[in-house]
């Protein structure tokens, strides 16, 4: 942890591997995913990718489904 943050705060965006594994995927898994359109693709901050942890949720949860945009995985 980086000094002078507080340990309870919560990741607003995590890089590619804290995101697969927050999905308990593999890496390849996770960005077929994203490839493929389903998952989100990632917010780029300077020379950095990182996923938005609640983009992740909201896929997860449903509120980000979109029935209308077919896919195949």
């Amino acid at each position: 942890m980086r000094k002078g943050m507080n340990s309870e705060l919560r990741p607003l965006a995590v890089g590619e591997k804290a995101a697969a594994a927050m999905l308990d995927m593999s890496l390849k898994d996770f960005w077929n995913l994203v490839w493929c359109g389903a998952l989100p693709g990632p917010k780029i901050i300077g020379d950095h990718k990182r996923w938005l942890v609640s983009d992740l949720e909201a896929i997860l949860s449903g509120d980000a489904a979109r029935p209308e945009q077919a896919f195949t995985v």
